[in-house]
């Protein structure tokens, strides 16, 4: 049985619950209040992260809310504890980028991320608190990375997936200039209780459409298809086993308040009668280092390890995705034990199978 691994890979931090946003399939319970992180709580974390970095690269991510609501001098201040070895990342609506916040990432070191959902008609909801278009704003913030020559990422919410949509998609980013694209198929999570349900054959054919667009023009890191590579590549090599980490990355989520929840950023800021707030712990009353050690008894923590080895026994796809999203399971079945969701369906299972019904379309025909 797969356990939790007692250092992270990388800490995901809350600098702010607030967005200037109200996307409609936002999952984020409190983003319309603004509840910043003390630098005491950053201080807190810094302290291993900062061991942690020491022995070889690792990762903050900062994400909301919006990060960037948290304004240049906080956020600055929470950076401050971190050493220079430490390697910062931002997961931005870009709405509030311009040319100050680009000199604040290069000095920094700051790596962005930006989401968007592609050309202006496919952003419909992701739309102000006064419920106005975002796009112009978006294209006003990437517009000022582009000009500072400050490189970024984007993130791409994909809520129906039609034929014709990935290649409009995977054109529209290579314009826009990022050099790492990811695609979310929509999740039903947090306060989004949207159904995510689609027909097989259509996700199968979107990331087959995909994999086809970016194989014609592969100027981007697709995050998505890069990885079925890479599992493809391991199975016909025979070293399946070795992709899948002996033990499961904490991926420590450090709210505002310093409370910390494992695995899935997603449960951050929910409690449920019979769990509980879903925390392991709070940095300001114990060491991060301890809570990760500690990890498995959190109760919905070993609910959630038991139904990944029901995955392991069950699942020919667990060699690729490793027993799913706890976030998942909880908000599609209200427990951690349960097995397929939508989401595997949708960004697991059906992902291989386009990657390799494209291969198949691709094969030479036997002589």
């Amino acid at each position: 049985m797969r356990g939790i691994g007692a250092v992270p890979g990388y800490v995901v931090m809350q600098p702010t619950t607030l967005c200037n946003l109200d996307c409609a399939y936002c999952y984020l319970p409190m983003r319309s209040a603004d509840r910043r992180m003390p630098v005491p709580v950053a201080a807190a974390v810094a302290g291993p992260v900062n061991q942690w970095a020491a022995g070889g690269r690792f990762s903050v991510v900062w994400h909301g809310g919006e990060p960037l609501a948290a304004g240049r001098e906080h956020l600055g201040a929470l950076l401050a504890p971190f050493d220079a070895a430490v390697e910062h990342h931002v997961q931005t609506n870009a709405t509030l980028i311009d040319n100050a916040w680009c000199e604040f990432f290069a000095v920094h070191g700051i790596r962005v991320s930006v989401s968007v959902d592609g050309p202006r008609e496919r952003n419909g909801e992701r739309v102000t608190r006064g419920g106005r278009p975002s796009y112009d704003r978006i294209m006003a913030g990437v517009a000022a990375l582009r000009r500072n020559d400050i490189p970024f990422s984007a993130l791409c919410v994909v809520s129906e997936p039609t034929p014709g949509l990935a290649t409009e998609l995977y054109e529209y980013f290579l314009d826009l200039g990022c050099d790492v694209l990811g695609i979310n198929i929509e999740e039903m999570e947090g306060v989004n209780t949207r159904l995510n349900e689609h027909p097989a054959g259509a996700v199968r054919g979107f990331w087959a459409e995909l994999v086809a667009a970016w194989r014609r023009d592969p100027r981007i890191h697709l995050r998505e298809i890069e990885w079925s590579l890479r599992y493809a590549s391991a199975v016909l090599d025979g070293a399946e086993d070795d992709l899948l980490p002996r033990q499961l990355d904490p991926i420590p989520t450090v709210g505002y308040d310093g409370s910390v929840v494992l695995l899935s950023p997603e449960l951050a800021g929910f409690s449920d009668p019979g769990y509980g707030d879903f925390t392991s712990g709070n940095v300001l009353e114990t060491p991060l280092p301890d809570i990760l050690r500690a990890a498995a008894r959190t109760p919905w923590v070993a609910e959630f390890l038991a139904g990944v080895e029901s995955c392991r026994a069950r699942c020919p796809y667990f060699g690729f995705c490793g027993g799913g999203h706890a976030a998942n399971r909880y908000f599609e079945h209200g427990r951690f034990d349960g097995t397929e969701t939508n989401h595997c369906r949708n960004s697991k299972i059906r992902l291989l199978e386009g990657v390799l019904d494209h291969a198949r379309d691709q094969a030479p025909s036997p002589a």
